[in-house]
């Protein structure tokens, strides 16, 4: 099962990571159309959640529980959606009105994370 697990774990963080890099590339290579427009950020946002979902199952030891590493997950994807929603609205580029609203909850959620891994992180010195 710990294969199966780590090759399903690299595979969603790679396509992630190529939906962050190269969307474009992506669209074209999966739905065969080039990706364009708020298709791009909307695949890049996609990207850092199967990023977070690769860190989700990825195998570790029996130390390692699921809460523990679903928390590490979430906050790998709130973090990460946090800064580019930012990098978005402070581009100018694409600024719709639940824009800066999403980034907020983002950043609160992320802060939450944050809180609850150090919490955690103590705990287990």
């Amino acid at each position: 099962m710990k294969r199966a697990l780590t090759f399903a774990a690299v595979g969603e963080a790679s396509t992630g990571l190529a939906l962050l890099i190269v969307p474009g590339l992506v669209g074209r290579l999966l739905l065969g159309e080039e990706l364009t427009g708020v298709a791009i950020s909307v695949a890049r946002v996609a990207g850092i959640a199967l990023i977070g979902l690769g860190v989700a199952c990825w195998p570790g030891s029996d130390a390692d529980s699921s809460p523990s590493r679903a928390l590490r997950a979430m906050l790998c994807y709130s973090l990460f959606t946090t800064l580019y929603l930012a990098y978005l609205g402070i581009g100018g580029e694409r600024v719709g009105r639940l824009l800066w609203p999403a980034v907020a909850i983002h950043a609160i959620l992320t802060t939450l994370l944050v809180r609850a891994w150090l919490k955690e992180h103590r705990a287990g010195q």
